[in-house]
């Protein structure tokens, strides 16, 4: 039987309120005091103060005792330190977990539910927000949104969107020449999608855009972890880049993008990009041009240490110790400069790297003092998270412990600012996890 006019349009309605970007849904909680506790505010602690947090928001931050209804839960502080939750502003939900090898052969529904395993623990890590820089983290971000899976907000962007023979180009040989009607694995399940000329590159835009993504991701460059293009080729021209970001900026938010070296960062720039990820070979002339054009810089701590993302191949590890090698330059070119600098792990393939995805902050005092390392991973990158503007999935203010933000709180059992490594155990030294003003961990219970 032929579907009505009506009946079609009633099930395409339904089909678009399930697949459109959702907002966080929080259901009524009642108000949370913290008494006694000592702020971080970005500089420093504050004395002992009282925080009220009422449905989602902070309502009130005082000196004096703050009185409430029986039906408030109150958090005894005892002096500990509150401060915004962590945000991480360069995570790959799904690839976080599973090996390289399981990520490339295994059932999606497998690495969907690792992904939503790992997303919990991500947030009991003390990471209330992040920035998923290419995976098919839609679905998983709806279901956190709307209760059915703990984790964090993310601001996903989607298919990471590369040229043939790209960073973001997973294919297998055999798959090599493409056809017009024959997608990849990758491509099929969300993880990439390949484009090669602006049409392309836009259409691409375009399909992150109608699925939710706060962000679009390009891979201008080549990277570390590649199948096929080494770290000092040059992708995407600067018409393909700018028709990413006028497609992105026609739905009012922006372009990041994959880069390593001088000449993609400067083509990136060129074409509009506002987020250059990585950048680790960056030179004198390439940090100036990023600080005069207010391009954020999203680095990561990569040394030869432990937290190292592991290599399968001696070109890979060869191209790592390059990148590893820069890191220190990096750094020191953006304070320098004064470029916007975003804090990000980028942690791939290794679920017991990815359980320590805090103790990258100790090594970032390698470069900044621990109460500029924390301001990094709150405010600062709070402040890159809002370049989403329209596409903004989280609208309000997060990464400070302000009247009226959004509350995203940890409460640390000692001081950061003094012994930052406490946050590399958060599973002892986070006592209480709050988003949106929900507790989701309250050790004082137990106590």
């Amino acid at each position: 039987m032929a579907m009505s006019i009506g009946a079609f349009l009633v099930a395409g309605l339904a089909a678009l309120s399930f697949v459109a970007p959702l907002h966080a849904q929080t259901a009524l909680s009642p108000p949370v005091v913290f008494d006694h506790v000592r702020v971080f505010d970005g500089l420093g602690l504050t004395a002992p103060m009282n925080v009220l947090v009422e449905g989602n928001q902070i309502a009130r931050i005082s000196a004096e005792p703050i009185t409430t209804t029986d039906q408030a839960i109150r958090i005894s502080g005892e002096a500990r330190t509150l401060m915004a939750g962590l945000i991480d502003a360069h995570w790959h939900t799904f690839m976080a977990r599973p090996t390289m090898v399981m990520a490339s052969t295994a059932p999606l529904t497998l690495i969907t539910l690792m992904a939503g395993a790992e997303a919990e623990a991500t947030l009991l890590r003390g990471f209330t927000s992040v920035r998923d820089l290419g995976s098919p983290s839609f679905g998983l971000k709806m279901a956190i949104d709307r209760g059915v899976v703990v984790g964090p907000r993310i601001w996903p962007s989607g298919a990471m969107i590369s040229q043939s023979g790209g960073h973001g180009d997973f294919r297998m040989l055999h798959e090599v020449p493409a056809t017009p009607d024959t997608l990849s694995y990758p491509e099929r399940i969300g993880m990439s999608a390949i484009a090669d000329s602006p049409d392309e590159v836009r259409k691409r835009t375009r399909e992150q855009l109608l699925q939710g993504a706060s962000q679009v991701k390009l891979t201008v460059g080549g990277g570390v972890s590649s199948p096929y293009g080494p770290i000092d080729t040059v992708q995407l021209s600067v018409p393909e880049i700018r028709a990413a970001v006028e497609a992105a900026a026609n739905w009012g938010t922006y372009v990041t993008v994959h880069a390593y070296t001088p000449e993609a960062i400067r083509n990136a720039i060129e074409g509009g990009a506002k987020v250059i990820d990585h950048g680790q070979l960056a030179d004198e002339a390439t940090a100036k041009l990023m600080a005069d054009n207010g391009t954020w810089w999203s680095l990561q701590p990569f040394l030869p240490d432990e937290m190292a993302n592991a290599q399968p191949d001696a070109a890979g590890r060869a191209q790592a110790a390059e990148v590893r090698a820069g890191t220190d330059n990096a750094y020191r070119l953006a304070k320098q400069f004064g470029v916007k600098v975003a804090f990000g792990t980028d942690i791939l393939f290794d679920g017991a790297r990815a359980a320590r995805q805090g103790a990258q902050l100790q090594t970032m005092t390698r470069w900044y003092t621990p109460a500029e390392v924390l301001r990094m991973a709150t405010a600062d990158n709070a402040a890159l998270l809002a370049l989403s503007d329209r596409r903004n999935p989280y609208p309000g203010k997060l990464g400070v412990v302000e009247v009226g933000a959004l509350a995203d709180l940890l409460l640390v059992d000692g001081d950061p600012i003094a012994d930052i490594s406490l946050l590399s155990d958060p599973s002892k030294n986070l006592l209480v996890i709050m988003k949106d003003g929900r507790v989701v961990k309250n050790a004082l219970l137990a106590n």
